[in-house]
């Protein structure tokens, strides 16, 4: 299913297979708001309803959205939907209400796999670099890391170690 008003972030399993179906492999992406530093959603909003929080976050106040649309559109990722009973876009917030309790999100307090991971920026950036020198180390010369640059939209907050192109995860490249 897609991301949605009530699912703000879910895990994209894509199958991959030679022609002949001899070799494949499983591509994993746990797919949310990226919370981008050029957000194209907070640009377009008419009503100012969407903010970029004291945590560099970017959240929809649906109390100000008049359900225009317009953030749909403008986000490359997908990941903003509308609400049927308020008629409001909604999208994660990367649990802004935790986050001024100084929590961590619910999505990497619970992951299991410790895939998903909450902190600075720098310190995620140089975690995930690390992660690439260890699979490039083991053979998997296919692994970067996907919008921890600024070349795409300033800059992504969430970003993510890829095995393949970005197209084979549903991103934009």
């Amino acid at each position: 299913g897609s991301l949605s008003d009530v699912d703000w972030r879910h895990v994209k399993f894509i199958e991959q297979f030679s022609e002949d179906r001899a070799d494949g492999r499983w591509l994993l992406m746990s797919d949310v708001c990226k919370h981008c530093v050029q957000a194209a959603c907070l640009d377009v909003c008419p009503t100012g309803a969407i903010i970029r929080t004291e945590f560099d976050t970017v959240v929809i106040q649906s109390n100000t959205c008049n359900g225009c649309r317009d953030c749909i559109g403008a986000c490359p990722f997908g990941v903003i939907d509308i609400n049927p009973v308020s008629n409001t876009a909604q999208k994660c917030t990367l649990c802004y209400d935790r986050l001024q309790g100084g929590l961590e999100p619910a999505c990497s307090k619970a992951c299991p796999t410790k895939s998903i991971q909450f902190g600075t920026v720098r310190d995620l950036r140089g975690r995930a670099q690390k992660r690439v020198e260890q699979l490039h180390a083991s053979g998997e010369q296919r692994a970067y890391l996907y919008g921890a640059d600024e070349k795409m939209l300033g800059g992504l907050t969430s970003y993510y170690l890829l095995v393949a192109r970005p197209e084979a995860y549903g991103l934009p490249p």
